[in-house]
């Protein structure tokens, strides 16, 4: 059987958690794993970031209809070199449930695996299969969340620039609570980092636009580099009066799937900085459209990704492939085990940068045993 003739035979998915899954804004508690195999003998790896029991049913599903079937249905017996049309393939046949959200997740994780099986046929990595190249490292932004107290998140930021990191992003509850708390907060964030780093301020969808208006003026004086998502991802023309308001950079995209959505975020509400994640928004072959349409419009693109080194492999080759793309999200959250312990590969930080992968494919394996010891059976 050619590398290059190859029929996709199976998708298959792996629910992975954490023993212990705490009750905070952690996405990296647990994992949805996609493997795509092929009749060569080459399979392909990919994540979702998602509600993954939801993403699971989304995949393995049965064929229904015309436009509502389960996607591993509609991709086996097709040839994983056409990422274009496979893509439009689970869109157009799953539309009634895949416009949005999950099935547009979980189409994200298929993606990746595509990417991924050609890369390694070819012996080439992603990026260079996207035709990249901006890139051979990248800086690196520690992405944590809040302390519990102003003590704490200032320990956090000297901890992690003392570990050679010059921007750190800080996130979520409890910010929002109170008024006084978010100030205290984000004075111990830029009191951690110091003057030297760079202060990203994450505020977890927790204001109504006249607060997050408020807010932004008050945070001016600790100079964030960008303020992300102030408000619900729907509030459009919130963000737009938010953008218009103040000085600041409004960061947003996590949240969206497809590169519709995105549209609405960008030429409605007037963003700054566009974040996309490659397990949600429909992955590379979805991401790099979104991508176009941000530099059409001058704007920069930076990833989010919370889980494993899947997604930051993924986010690598993604942004070493644009040529609006200027930093990493890493996430350094102690608690977020699964990280460490379900792929062969770690990819570190050394002195603010992270290399972008040169191996074939993703660059990154599943280990094995971390399928029986985090695998979830169901």
């Amino acid at each position: 059987m050619s590398k290059l003739t190859m029929k996709i035979t199976d998708v298959k998915t792996y629910y992975l958690r954490s023993n212990v899954v705490r009750d905070r804004a952690d996405s990296g508690q647990d994992a949805l794993i996609v493997v795509v195999e092929t009749d060569a003998g080459i399979s392909g790896l990919g994540e979702v970031d998602s509600a993954p029991l939801a993403v699971k049913g989304a995949i393995e599903g049965p064929y229904s209809h015309a436009v509502t079937a389960g996607l591993r249905s509609l991709v086996i017996g097709e040839d994983p070199f056409e990422t274009e049309k496979i893509w439009h393939k689970m869109y157009r046949e799953n539309i009634y449930s895949g416009r949005r959200g999950i099935a547009i997740h979980a189409m994200g994780g298929i993606d990746l695996a595509l990417w991924d099986i050609k890369g390694k046929a070819l012996g080439m990595p992603v990026w260079k299969l996207l035709g990249g190249g901006f890139h051979s490292k990248i800086r690196a932004y520690a992405s944590t969340l809040f302390g519990d107290t102003p003590a704490d998140t200032r320990e956090r930021g000297e901890r992690f620039v003392s570990q050679g990191f010059s921007a750190v992003k800080f996130g979520w509850g409890p910010l929002g609570q109170d008024e006084k708390l978010d100030l205290d907060l984000v004075r111990s964030a830029r009191e951690g980092v110091g003057d030297g780093a760079d202060l990203m301020i994450d505020a977890g969808l927790c204001y109504d636009t006249k607060t997050a208006i408020h807010r932004a003026k008050q945070f001016e004086q600790f100079r964030p580099y960008w303020f992300e998502e102030p408000l619900l991802p729907d509030n459009y023309d919130g963000y737009r009066r938010l953008c218009e308001s103040t000085p600041l950079r409004i960061a947003a995209g996590e949240e969206e799937s497809s590169r519709l959505s995105f549209l609405d975020l960008m030429d409605r509400g007037k963003i700054d900085i566009v974040q996309v994640d490659l397990t949600r928004c429909g992955g590379f072959t979805e991401a790099m459209k979104i991508a176009s349409l941000a530099e059409d419009r001058a704007l920069p693109v930076v990833n989010h990704g919370f889980t494993t080194y899947i997604n930051i492999a993924a986010s690598l080759h993604f942004l070493a492939s644009i040529s609006n793309s200027f930093i990493l999200e890493y996430v350094v959250e102690q608690d977020t085990i699964l990280r460490d312990e379900i792929t062969n590969q770690d990819i570190r930080m050394i002195d603010g940068f992270v290399a972008v992968p040169d191996g074939p494919g993703l660059g990154v394996t599943l280990r094995t045993d971390a399928l029986e010891r985090f695998g979830i059976k169901l």
